[in-house]
């Protein structure tokens, strides 16, 4: 029996009230009386005494069994001076919490309630605040790994353009304008690139003898470079005639119109006056109005025939004019085109960057061929050749083709194309600007992005602080509601000890 009275009562939480149910502790039909007790207690909290304590057990909890015991207990102190003789109390609020607290105690309504109510904290309550935390804190890495993401593409973009702004030689502060400034400074790099030419002169004469003596060529090879090296960067003109112009008369470049005219830019006339009101007659002469060669009065000739023309007289023959259309240009004069220099002129340097190619592939080809070994039959036909072929060396060849690519790279790099094709087209300008405006606004607008993840953050962290407080009070209660159940089942097995499992918030 000793051994008995020491042996533990564990309790799975979760089937407290089914066992409360089934050992005759409680009513199957608790419910419905519980339904009246809250009717009297929310009638009974109406009407209560200036006390903290009390204010605290009512504000927001759910008012069970053991807070109406500690209320009739505050209330004994705050209604004292209503018993009377008989122990028995008067005042209303005294009779009201004590009918409610019979009400409990009556087939033991309270515990099937404080045992549902422990069930629903650790099933319910507690799981769904511990889920909302765990989704705050799984909304903040999302959204802190997004902003990382965002803030790196911004970086990302923003060096993208620094590197292209790099790539065009501008600084990126007024792209338009300094994109503008690098075509000035244009023509000064090609008289550079023109005087560097000149120093081709042993290279080209390599080609020559080299093509002359195994191909038997007659003919002149590399015009253009050839006469690049002797004249330098001149205009196309002289290129085509051979003659230098008196005249340079050089396109003058327009700036990109204006993408749409504004209606103060459009003159729609005065049609209420006469053109000579207006000082403009548009090459009609009008005499107090427009002749539109329709006459109302017939004529001898239509007369006859009603005054319509049915086309069976003999029609005037129609002179027809032609224009040239060309340029009256005059002799010696380099206009348009023909005043451009020659690398400034996409003709003549398409040529010119073409023969220096060709230049590069045999200069390459020779420093493939004599760093291979001794071919004997290369080497008995090199000996009939001019002493220009045969003195050469690998690596004076070497040090021709390098001078040759340095002056080919300069023409060819990515800064140079930009700067002809704005030249060419001041629309390019325009694309281009706005190409590195879009890469900066996107740089912005990822930037506001990472702005708004932070904000959004932000929020779900003060979410879960305020979270975090009600896990560890719905916590606290829960434990409070454990001790007070185990005590009282204690209670009815002899103070056994009695031990709720599962009771985790």
């Amino acid at each position: 029996m000793e051994n008995i009275q020491n042996l533990p009562i564990d309790i799975q939480t979760s089937k407290l009230l089914d066992w409360l149910l089934d050992r005759r502790h409680c009513n199957i039909k608790w419910q419905s009386t519980v339904k009246t007790i809250r009717e009297k207690i929310n009638a009974a909290i109406q009407d209560m005494p200036e006390n903290e304590e009390i204010k605290q057990l009512l504000s927001g909890s759910y008012i069970h069994y053991f807070h109406c015991l500690r209320i009739v207990e505050i209330l004994k102190g705050t209604e004292a001076s209503s018993k009377n003789i008989f122990g028995r109390y008067s005042s209303q609020r005294m009779k009201d919490w004590q009918e409610i607290v019979s009400l409990y105690e009556a087939d033991n309504v309270y515990l099937a309630e404080v045992a549902s109510l422990l069930i629903r904290n650790v099933s319910y309550e507690g799981p769904a605040l511990r889920k909302q935390i765990a989704k705050a804190q799984q909304l903040q890495q999302e959204l802190s790994r997004r902003e990382v993401e965002c803030q790196s593409s911004a970086a990302e973009l923003r060096e993208r353009y620094h590197a292209a702004c790099k790539q065009y030689g501008i600084t990126g502060e007024n792209v338009q304008r300094e994109l503008q400034a690098l075509v000035k400074d244009l023509p000064a790099v090609l008289e550079e690139v023109g005087r560097d030419a000149a120093k081709l002169e042993e290279q080209i004469q390599l080609y020559a003898a080299f093509t002359n003596f195994v191909c038997d060529w007659s003919e002149p090879v590399l015009p253009m470079l050839m006469f690049s090296q002797k004249t330098g960067n001149v205009t196309f003109y002289e290129w085509r005639t051979g003659k230098v112009p008196s005249l340079v008369e050089r396109p003058v470049v327009d700036e990109a119109p204006p993408d749409a005219a504004t209606e103060d830019t459009i003159d729609w006339g005065d049609f209420g006056h006469k053109p000579s009101d207006l000082g403009v007659t548009a090459g009609i002469t009008v005499e107090e109005g427009i002749d539109w060669g329709i006459s109302l009065e017939p004529t001898s000739e239509d007369s006859g025939a009603g005054g319509i023309d049915w086309g069976d007289s003999e029609p005037a023959p129609v002179e027809i004019e032609i224009v040239d259309t060309g340029t009256d240009c005059p002799e010696g004069v380099a206009r348009g085109e023909d005043a451009l220099s020659i690398l400034e002129n996409s003709q003549s340097r398409s040529q010119f960057i073409d023969e220096l190619m060709e230049l590069e592939a045999f200069l390459t080809q020779r420093v493939t061929e004599m760093g291979e070994e001794g071919d004997v039959v290369a080497m008995s036909q090199f000996q009939l050749a001019p002493s220009v072929i045969q003195n050469q060396t690998r690596e004076h060849i070497q040090h021709l083709l390098s001078q040759v690519q340095d002056l080919l790279g300069r023409l060819t790099s990515l800064r140079m194309q930009h700067l002809f094709m704005i030249q060419a087209s001041p629309r390019y300008v325009e694309r281009v600007s706005e190409m590195l405006r879009q890469k900066l606004k996107q740089a912005e607008i990822l930037v506001l992005k990472a702005a708004t993840m932070a904000e959004r953050r932000q929020e779900a962290l003060q979410e879960q602080s305020r979270l975090e407080p009600r896990v560890d009070l719905l916590a606290g209660r829960t434990r409070e509601l454990q001790k007070l159940i185990e005590a009282d089942i204690s209670k009815r097995y002899h103070n056994r000890p009695v031990n709720l499992m599962g009771v985790n918030i």
